[in-house]
């Protein structure tokens, strides 16, 4: 079998690309790529793509492609993507092609079989979060990409679920969960503390970890986080011997739309002084800022899948997240669940773990044993079965 995978997504996230299918697409094909010496890959880029990337699926039964002149993508995105992209695909005689994102839209021309993977229907569920330029886009680009799939991997029962609300295609939508990279259940190395410095962190944090953007509902983390702060203050009066207030709230993540609004709004509650906007971390330094907060916090308007919460199942870090149906698919009893509308419940919840060990331990203990569940090896395995389905 001679199988495509479209590997645009796999590009420094600070240049505006999608983290979240690009981190599944090179998951994928790294596992898929150590599984399979069988068939024939052929892998397709574009001119942003890191040569280090690149190297790393350098094998004896991969073909590297890079998709003719799309510099000039910017100019003519419909030219570019339906004559040049449909010729290149054309050229290389394929028995599936696999776009790990809708948005990397195949060409309406190409006639071949086809596997997409969506990851979240976000912008039909909260539109209202987006740029409406983008809505246009991707609402055009999915109902395409839906429509000509032979195939659709969703990540989660959720996304299945409302592909078929808005598509009516559950009959060909099969569910394959996300892995979790092993470095996130390895031993801690040295280094943890110059890395927090680094940021600016000397006292216990609070870690909010995704894009900051509007779907994550920063502006209520904001406001929850300066409500916890009143509430230890207070508390810290009561007891002339407790220390002042000792606590950050650190936010990791590229920076998305209307990321200024929200850095203007920290000011304005007065919590800016223990607010660390931290930026795009690399995958190297996520880890010990996982291990070493005191517990994750993510109120999400909408979530697909929810991988920030396992990788901080795996890494012991206890976790209040939304309670969304995805989140509740893969979290189970292991999240201490809020409404993301309620600011009054989410510090509230911030308040109790932040006052209970044994609460916090309670969390964490459940979430490393569901985090367990989840590999990359056995989506690997699954993925190559679905193209096995399409061509027998």
């Amino acid at each position: 079998m001679r199988i495509g995978i479209d590997a645009r997504t796999i590009l420094n996230p600070k240049e505006g690309e999608a983290i979240g299918s690009g981190h599944y697409t090179y998951q994928l094909l790294k596992n898929i790529l150590e599984l399979d010496k069988e068939n024939e890959y052929v892998i397709f880029f574009d001119f942003r793509a890191r040569e280090k990337d690149i190297q790393k699926f350098t094998k004896l039964n991969v073909r590297i492609v890079f998709y003719p002149f799309s510099d000039y993508r910017k100019y003519l995105p419909g030219a570019y993507n339906e004559i040049l992209t449909a010729s290149t695909l054309a050229k290389e005689n394929l028995d599936v092609l696999h776009s790990t994102s809708p948005s990397s839209r195949i060409p309406s021309t190409y006639r071949g079989k086809i596997v997409v993977t969506f990851h979240d229907m976000a912008i039909y569920k909260i539109p209202e979060c987006f740029p409406k330029t983008m809505v246009i886009r991707n609402k055009f680009s999915y109902r395409l990409m839906a429509k000509k799939a032979d195939k659709i991997i969703a990540v989660s029962e959720s996304i299945k679920k409302e592909l078929d609300d808005e598509f009516k295609i559950g009959d060909k939508v099969e569910v394959i969960h996300g892995g979790l990279d092993e470095r996130f259940f390895k031993e801690q190395e040295d280094g943890a503390g110059r890395i927090l410095g680094k940021m600016g962190l000397d006292k216990k944090y609070i870690l909010f970890l995704g894009t900051i953007e509007a779907s994550k509902n920063i502006t209520r983390v904001l406001q929850a986080f300066a409500q916890f702060k009143k509430k230890i203050i207070f508390q810290n009066k009561k007891n002339k011997d407790a220390k002042k207030f000792n606590y950050q709230l650190l936010l990791v993540g590229k920076r998305g739309w209307l990321v200024d609004d929200c850095i203007q709004l920290a000011k304005d509650l007065d919590i800016a002084k223990d607010i660390v906007f931290a930026g795009y971390v690399i995958g190297d330094e996520l880890v010990p800022i996982l291990k070493n907060a005191q517990f994750l916090v993510l109120p999400s308007l909408y979530e697909g899948f929810g991988m920030t919460v396992l990788e901080s199942f795996a890494t012991g870090l206890p976790v209040i997240a939304s309670k969304l149906p995805s989140l509740e698919e893969i979290g189970r009893d292991a999240i201490y669940f809020v409404n993301p509308t309620d600011v009054n419940g989410i510090a509230e919840a911030m308040f109790e773990f932040s006052q209970s060990p044994e609460l916090r331990e309670e969390f964490r203990r459940k979430g490393l044993e569901i985090s367990k569940e989840f590999n990359w090896r056995d989506v690997a395995l699954k993925t190559i079965d679905v193209y096995n389905k399409i061509v027998s």
